[in-house]
């Protein structure tokens, strides 16, 4: 089951509210004593994470949640859960383990001892898993509270976290994107100049400023982009290009843009970033 995206927070008395968690969402089955782990795309990762081969319930279940790493700082880190996710080789994944184990928070039961659970309204099949999973150190389940959304996604937004999560009480479990499961994004805004554009899959080049006011790349902005703005960029962008290569058209810097994104990675990359508009300015790196 997906989310779909709302723009604000919200506060309803039909719907529980959760905290997102900036991991990777992970399906756990234990049938016969055996635990198995999938991403949501259905590809089996239980290799990767085998601290959680050992979960606190008894007999067969079927989990749904997200699997993450928390840095040095005590913060979720994204990419430390996707270095975990691409190690494959059975001696660094135990020296990863060690230098940075996983947790795996659950906010949802599918399937306990023979019974399909997915027909339940939502806050019944949270009553189902306080009872059948015990919370550890490494897997424990996620806390909500209910009608107040706005207050949460504050106290998410002064954190610096991810942002919430919306469920309808009522809802039950359906294998798609429905909107009875929404996500509020706390984003990040920025400025930055398009320095190209893809030739192939649709694709803006972006830079920003460094300290030294020296332009450096920052991304590629693939979402968000109206049909009428695409169509007033590429009427401009003729005019500007410096140069080009198999991918890529190059551009002068004089086009500006508003984004709105998850985080800056640790190479100093726009994560995700969304146009939000163009920027009206004088100014001008050429």
């Amino acid at each position: 089951m997906l989310l779909k995206q709302a723009n604000e927070p919200f506060d309803d008395s039909r719907w529980l509210y959760e905290p997102k968690l900036d991991g990777h969402r992970l399906i756990l089955t234990r049938v016969g004593g055996i635990t198995k782990l999938y991403t949501r795309h259905q590809n089996e990762c239980t290799r990767q994470y085998p601290e959680l081969h050992c979960v606190p319930v008894d007999g067969d279940v079927i989990l749904d949640g997200e699997v993450f790493c928390v840095n040095q700082h005590g913060q979720i880190d994204f990419e430390l859960v996707m270095s975990r996710f691409q190690t494959k080789d059975d001696e660094k994944i135990a020296a990863a383990m060690k230098r940075q184990p996983v947790k795996y928070m659950v906010f949802d039961i599918l399937y306990y001892n023979g019974r399909d659970l997915r027909g339940l309204p939502l806050l019944q099949r949270k009553e189902i898993l306080d009872q059948v999973l015990q919370d550890t150190h490494t897997v424990s389940k996620v806390q909500f509270i209910e009608k107040e959304g706005t207050a949460l996604f504050e106290a998410i937004r002064q954190q610096d976290m991810e942002g919430i999560v919306c469920k309808r009480k009522s809802s039950v479990y359906v294998g798609k994107r429905s909107s009875d499961w929404l996500k509020v994004i706390n984003y990040q805004y920025a400025d930055v100049y398009i320095t190209g554009y893809r030739k192939g899959k649709f694709g803006w080049l972006v830079s920003m400023a460094d300290f030294s006011g020296k332009l450096r790349s920052a991304g590629v902005i693939e979402l968000g982009v109206p049909a009428i703005h695409k169509q007033a960029f590429y009427g401009v962008c003729k005019q500007l290009v410096t140069g080009e290569d198999k991918n890529f058209v190059y551009l002068e810097p004089r086009l500006q843009a508003t984004v709105k994104f998850r985080n800056w990675t640790r190479s100093g990359m726009l994560r995700l970033p969304v146009f939000v508009d163009f920027v009206l300015t004088k100014h001008n790196f050429a």
